[in-house]
This record gives C-alpha cells, structure tokens and sequence, in this order.
C-alpha cells in the first residue's frame, strides 16, 4: 500500500523549465512547493570537461532510459504500433532540468497569427482554406496578452537578440544584444537582403554578454565551444533551470526536490485532485503527495501520459473527433534544408554555439500571401552556426561513396566548406495525429505506454517543396558552387533525429468541448490541477517552441496563486 506524505501547497509532476518556473515564482510568495522528478539530481558541475560526443551525442547520456519507459509509434490507425526503442526523431530529456539542460537555446515569441490562427485564416482566406481534416483552433489568448510573460521569461534568461525587422512581426527589445556574426551568417544576411528579405541575428538563451537577471542570478558570457544540443553547459551561459528558477526556488527554504520519483497518476474525486501516486525507482516504494494544486510539469508527451492514465479529462477519439487528451498532437517540419558546398573559402565550423543563426521569418506564419498556395502557415529559415562536431557532420555532395578513402578524403576536405540553410516548418493538427494509450505494450509499472499516431499530411509536404526552393535560391546567392538540396518530403522516419518539438495533446482554448484546458493552463474538468507545457499548444509554429513555452508558464503560475485564493475556475 502506497505510503501518504503531508500534505503541501502544491505538488509537481516534473522539474523542467514549466516546473522550475512555477516553482520560483510560488515559493517566492510563500507557498511550499514538492518536485517530483524522474531522473536525477544535476547541477553545473556535472557539466564541467565532459565535451564528449560518444557520451553524449552518440550515446544520449542526458535523455529518458526508453528500456524501462517509452512510447509506441506508428503512421495511421491501420497499422500496429511498436515500441520506440533508440532514441531517433526526438530526445526526452531526463533528471533535474529536463529538456531545458540539453536545449540548443533559440528562444523566439510564436507571432499574433498562431494565437488566433483560425479566426485569422478564415478572415483572409476564408473558411475553404482549411482542409477538413485540420481541426484548426485559436489558442483562447492573444499575442498582446502574452507579451507581459514573453517579457518576464526573457529577463529571467537573459535572452540576446535583435529586433525582428519583418514589417509584420511585433518588435521586442531583448535584455542582452545579440550574439557574434559570424563570417557565414554574414553571407547569408547579406544574400538574404539582395533577394528582398529580412535576416536577423536569432534570439538565444546563450548569453552575448555578463547578466544579472530581476532575481539576482548572475552569469557569464557564452564561449562558443559549440556544445550545446545534447549537453549541459559548464560555464552556465545557456540559460537552463539549474542555473536560473531552481536556485531562486531553493533559496526560499520553501522548495523541496525528490529525485528518482516517478509519478503514475494524479489522484482525484468529484471533479478535483487530491494529490499524486509516485514511485521512488531506488526503492520501488509508492508514495501519495497530497497537494492543494496538482501541476503536471513533465515533457509535453509524459504530461499526456499522465493524464490519460489518471482518466482525467476526455480522451480523444479519432473515429467521432470528440474528446481531447490526445488531441492535436503535432511535430515540426526539418526536411527543407539545403547544403552548399563552397570551394574557395573556409570556415570555422567547430566554433558557435546551439543558438548562432541568422534567420528569416519572410516565409512563416502568415507573414506571405498563401491565396494561391496549397497550404497554410511555413517555417523558419536560418543558417545556424551551431558548432560542426566531428562524428555527427560529414556534409559531402551528392554522389560521393558512404564509406571507404573517398568518403574520408570528401569528408575532411568539406569538413570546414560547407552551410547548411535549413528551416523549422509548421505542423498543423490532423484528425488523424493524436496521442493515446497502447492497448498491448506496458511501463515496468505495468501501466499502458503511450501510442503516437503521426503523419506529415498534405499541408506539411507542400509547405516543404515551398520552402526547399527558398534554402536553395539563398545558397545559389551566397555563392555556393555545389548544392545539395533535400528530395519530397516522405513519410515520417522515427529512427533519424530532426527535433524534439514535441506539442499538443493537452491544448488550451476558449471552450471546453474542444480544449482541456483554458488560458491559465487550468483544466477544464478539474480546476485544482495545471498542465503548462509544449503539450498545451493547438498546433505547433515554425519556430523552437521554448519561449512560448516559458510564457505560458509564468501565465500558469499567476493562475495557480489566483486559484489557491479564491478557487473555482478562472475563465
């Protein structure tokens, strides 16, 4: 029989960046706060001298253990779902920080169009534009009611940036200036001017400068040691919970973290929760945390899992399109890049850091008229200067053998004489995309794994040969003598990595019928438990997702303090 602890104010499933946030502004106003996280303790020391790619890289040494705990995948409904049993399309983040350790750190704001994406759509374009298949929805809140939280997660990162200067973007003024041009961006910003665009220096939680944010949490400078995405960063310059929301959290005395704790389910009667049931994976003991508010705070795709296994809210049945946990779930498009190859000139590939881009929004949201193209909204496009480690980049052209002396000999000539210019697309829901438990395969809990049903339909396909032919115009004009661009874009692969923007299946909106949640991240059908997260958006844009992510949290934890004073649901 599971073990009942005192109760507290509030309990979290996950200690992330949603968790970390709410757990800094909640214990700041006096509230004790539980965390609860699956994998271990971690601060910046555990970071220091490991640039190592094997560990790293190759071997995920940050990510979820997928042996004791994954999920199935398949295309569509006529098909039986397997494990996903290597860590491939997307990495789940695991212990004390989560996702938000090994982040590459872009940070942007998703635009006024993807907060009210159907009403704008049908108000342009009309009710035609959108395939009945795409259950298309406003998120429930505006971009002007989210820019005072957009501010709040920039000043506690220390975001560096530049103002966007596409005419139909909102400007934002970032606390820190941007990062290095490096010679490469330049190129690419000053090809992309000549060919009518907007190119700017990508906002990024990777510090240009020494800050000091509102809470009093100095850090230094980025190095440009080019190891970001899949590590921790030694020097603390990228922006990550450990070095930001926990110590401000922990320094209250009212924030206690429990680590290897696994929650199973939210507990709940008569339309409120009463605490969660977790697992301590050192002992196999199982705990019940009574809380005053329950706040599902793990990656966007364990949020669902909890719920679905808590059988709390409505489950989303794709035959009848009712219901809602699972509902959505959406990914990014990454298949549009294309790669130049430049004979005469060189560059310092090893250095940069996750964040180092100049990028376009020429061709995103709704910042282009699409009355005459075959689907909606489109993507990002930058050339990163992420930092070329040695084992994952091998860019040669096209035609070159795979293996043997030429493929070494192409290799380490283009090592340092090749760009990418990639995008990140848009994915809108589908009908057929959603999220729900497996009917066969079990945790070592013996509770139902998660079932992801995921296609790239026709919008996303479209959207791809679009943009391809922009990455590829972009090189030509920077001067790139061979280019290799991408074929159609094809089923998707789950064993190849392209991100791990993972959204929806928990989503926010106006109306309870077809959101579980409203604007506070609140859920509809039970108004003392909060799920913020990438796993609350109706559709995912074409950008990272963490700012909007961030916002939304600090959206969260205001509503939190509301409810716990005056109770009810808040919309």
């Amino acid at each position: 029989m599971a073990k009942k602890l005192p109760k507290t104010d509030i309990v979290l499933a996950g200690v992330g960046w949603t968790g970390g946030i709410i757990a800094a502004e909640l214990t700041k106003k006096g509230y004790k706060v539980v965390g609860l996280e699956r994998g271990k303790e971690r601060k910046t020391e555990d970071y220091l001298m490991v640039h190592d790619e094997l560990r790293y890289q190759q071997r995920n040494e940050m990510m979820q253990d997928l042996s004791k705990e994954t999920l199935t995948v398949r295309h569509d409904r006529s098909k039986r779902a397997l494990p996903y049993r290597q860590h491939g399309s997307f990495l789940i983040g695991d212990g004390v920080g989560g996702s938000g350790e090994h982040w590459n750190g872009l940070t942007y704001r998703f635009f006024p169009y993807d907060f009210e994406i159907y009403s704008k759509t049908v108000e342009r374009y009309g009710k035609d534009k959108i395939p009945a298949d795409m259950p298309l929805q406003d998120w429930g809140i505006t971009y002007n009611e989210l820019v005072p939280y957009f501010e709040k997660f920039e000043a506690m990162a220390g975001i560096s940036g530049e103002t966007n200067p596409h005419p139909e973007v909102p400007e934002v003024k970032y606390p820190t200036v941007p990062l290095k041009e490096t010679p490469s961006m330049k190129m690419f910003k000053e090809a992309s001017k000549s060919l009518g665009y907007h190119p700017y220096i990508a906002p990024a939680a990777t510090l240009s400068e020494s800050y000091t944010n509102p809470d009093g949490i100095s850090r230094a400078a980025c190095q440009y040691c080019g190891f970001c995405e899949r590590f921790g960063c030694e020097y603390g310059a990228k922006a990550s919970p450990v070095v930001t929301v926990l110590p401000v959290a922990k320094e209250t005395g009212n924030f206690e973290v429990r680590t290897h704790c696994v929650v199973r389910k939210v507990l709940h009667t008569n339309g409120k929760a009463t605490g969660v049931l977790y697992v301590d994976t050192r002992t196999g003991e199982e705990y019940i945390q009574e809380a005053d508010v329950v706040v599902v705070s793990a990656y966007a795709l364990n949020n669902i899992r909890i719920l679905l296994n808590s059988q709390l809210g409505s489950p989303y049945n794709p035959e009848s399109g009712t219901g809602v946990i699972g509902k959505n779930y959406a990914y990014q498009m990454t298949s549009a890049a294309s790669t130049g190859f430049f004979k005469e000139k060189e560059f310092n590939l090893y250095a940069g850091t996750g964040s180092l881009a100049g990028v376009i929004d020429d061709f995103n949201g709704d910042n282009f008229d699409h009355t005459d193209l075959n689907f909606i909204h489109g993507g990002n496009i930058a050339l990163g200067h992420y930092g070329k480690r040695p084992i994952s980049n091998n860019s040669v052209p096209k035609g070159t053998p795979t293996w043997g002396k030429e493929f070494k000999d192409e290799s380490i000539y283009w090592a340092n004489r090749s760009l990418s210019v990639g995008s990140q697309g848009s994915v809108m829901p589908n009908k057929e995309n959603y999220i729900d438990l497996d009917p066969t395969y079990k945790d070592q809990f013996g509770d139902p794994l998660l079932r992801m049903t995921f296609n790239y339909k026709e919008n996303e396909r479209n959207q791809q040969k679009y943009i391809r032919d922009i990455t590829t115009k972009i090189l030509e004009e920077m001067g790139a003598d061979i280019i290799n661009s991408p074929g159609d874009q094809g089923d998707w692969d789950t064993t190849k990595y392209q991100t791990t923007h993972n959204t929806g299946g928990v989503i926010m909106g106006a109306d309870p019928k077809t959101s579980a949640l409203n604007n506070y991240l609140q859920m509809w059908d039970c108004e003392n438990v909060f799920v913020p997260g990438a796993s609350a958006f109706p559709h995912n844009s074409g950008m990272n997702p963490t700012g909007t992510v961030g916002a939304l949290a600090y959206r969260a934890a205001e509503g939190i303090e509301k409810y716990l004073k005056t109770g009810g649901s808040l919309v």
